[in-house]
């Protein structure tokens, strides 16, 4: 009978705490900084645990200081966490940052591995002597890239010449050509066209799919989460809210719909919408339009049509699912309840 492979990516109760100096304004309280320092504690990741298995497509979600950034750094090995453990591949990154580098690669959005001032290809080969990757496996991959990210014109050039969406893609080939069995993409898309998106998110998936290379993204697209991955870890003040697949989250809020109503007469700030039945909220009111969004367990939606069609001179409707930002928010302010 076989088992199930165990996690490469093991976190248990992961802590982070900074100690921040406490400051008052004006000369005295300047004065009182140099002399005599009080401090706060904030924990910026709190008990953190979770599990990831070889292969998994895992967005890392969260808003601005929730502690999603923080805990990549600990995973990579950058910081030391002040309580809990963390294993990667079995080593302790902290503890061992040269091996456990040999088996990841990271990719930030606004910062960029590549030397400024030299051709793009002088990069690729200062990473193979940094690796040491073997001339074969060197030339397949410089192969693969150049076919799937169509990255071959662009290695002549100098980095400081490329576009974001040139640079972004010459990063991710980077970041994979050592064969890592880890991949942390922070922000990858960010500021990118649509048609460079969809080629990296295809790339994304196509060496996942061939190598088994696991990836964490952490990202505000949330469209790259649901064209990407396959579990969401969610995480709010330091704290996860929840964990668990994109389709459990799709499957939760399947009934909740966005009503788009277009009106042909203008409707002005001063007026209200009509009486609609409970499980019905108003998100935008106003111009020509209304938007709604309607939860099916709770109201009709042939009587929340009628009940327009009586009352506003309709030019169209529209039906949409709910966004997964829009969910994203709702476990935000509600948490997660089974």
């Amino acid at each position: 009978m076989s088992s199930s492979p165990p996690p490469i990516i093991s976190v248990r109760n992961l802590t982070k705490e900074y100690k921040i100096a406490r400051r008052t304004e004006g000369f005295i309280g300047a004065v009182k900084y140099l002399f005599s320092r009080k401090y706060d504690t904030v924990r910026a990741v709190d008990r953190v645990s979770f599990d990831i298995y070889p292969g998994e497509l895992v967005g890392y979600i969260g808003k601005n200081g929730a502690g999603k950034s923080t805990t990549i750094k600990m995973l990579t090995g950058v910081l030391v966490p002040t309580q809990g453990e963390v294993k990667v591949n079995g080593i302790v990154p902290y503890r061992d940052r040269t091996k456990n580098g040999q088996n990841i690669g990271v990719v930030f959005g606004q910062r960029t591995q590549m030397k400024w001032d030299i051709p793009v290809i002088e990069s690729f080969r200062l990473m193979k002597e940094i690796y040491q990757i073997p001339p074969d496996i060197y030339k397949q991959n410089m192969e693969i890239f150049c076919d799937v990210l169509d990255i071959g014109s662009l290695l002549a050039k100098p980095v400081r010449k490329l576009s974001l969406g040139q640079r972004m893609k010459c990063d991710l080939a980077i970041a994979f050509l050592h064969n890592p069995k880890i991949i942390y993409l922070d922000e990858p898309t960010i500021g990118l066209d649509i048609l460079v998106k969809e080629n990296i998110r295809s790339f994304i998936k196509t060496m996942n799919a061939e190598r088994n290379t696991t990836v964490i993204l952490t990202t505000h697209d949330l469209n790259d989460i649901d064209s990407i991955c396959q579990r969401a870890i969610i995480i709010d003040s330091g704290k996860i809210v929840y964990d668990g697949s994109i389709d459990a989250i799709k499957a939760r809020f399947g009934t909740h719909k966005v009503l788009h109503i277009e009106v042909k007469d203008n409707l002005r700030q001063g007026d209200e919408v009509v009486q609609l039945p409970a499980g019905v909220t108003v998100q935008e009111f106003g111009e020509h339009r209304i938007k709604l969004h309607l939860n099916k367990e709770a109201a009709s939606l042939a009587e929340v049509i009628q009940t327009l069609i009586e009352q506003y001179n309709i030019v169209d409707i529209s039906i949409e699912d709910v966004s997964i930002e829009s969910i994203v928010k709702q476990i935000y302010q509600e948490g997660w309840h089974e």
